[in-house]
């Protein structure tokens, strides 16, 4: 058990029979009321986020997570499979817990956020960014740079994103995997 003058971002505590990550938080003091701790809580079995003040002093309890890095190997009917490269441990994920599923490519490491106690698998990270290679776009037209114009462009992993006009297909590009964007072109 934990109090409220303890709460962080990142922590996780178990509120409301689920499991919260802390986002956001803010402690208020007021000259006309007590003391309490406004938070911004994102479910780890849902992903629905939002906002709760627990009054000064409050307990809560404090769950452990553990990030291990595994590496995609597959999707099936069933799911994606991942594999511990330690101690070579597979798992398999549902769709809904993955944030950003366009952009897995088979082999690459991702972040798995366990439960420590139950250990039971929460949430999968893709890295923040990742170098793709662009299989089909729309030619850009010659001559028009001036424009911050974008046109549609799907990657190798069948994800879509918006590029600049001057990318082609066979370019390999970064891009962000938080925000499905476009970051830059790479040179080969």
């Amino acid at each position: 058990m934990a109090f409220t003058t303890e709460i962080r971002n990142g922590m996780c505590i178990n509120h409301n029979n689920d499991l919260w990550s802390v986002i956001e938080f803010q402690h208020v003091k007021s000259a006309r009321s007590a003391a309490f701790v406004r938070t911004k809580l994102k479910s780890m079995t849902t992903g629905k986020t939002v906002e709760y003040s627990f009054p000064a002093g409050t307990r809560y309890d404090e769950v452990r997570m553990e990030r291990r890095k595994y590496q995609f190997l597959y999707k099936d009917d069933q799911g994606y499979n991942f594999m511990n490269n330690e101690n070579y441990d597979q798992v398999l994920i549902q769709e809904n817990m993955i944030d950003g599923t366009e952009f897995l490519k088979e082999g690459m490491d991702v972040d798995i956020l366990f439960h420590a106690e139950k250990e039971t698998p929460l949430s999968v990270t893709l890295p923040p960014q990742m170098i793709l290679e662009v299989v089909y776009t729309e030619p850009g037209v010659r001559g028009d740079t001036a424009t911050n114009a974008m046109k549609p462009a799907r990657l190798e992993t069948g994800a879509e994103i918006k590029v600049p006009l001057f990318v082609n297909e066979g370019d390999k590009i970064k891009v962000d995997t938080q925000n499905r964007s476009y970051i830059e072109r790479v040179k080969s």
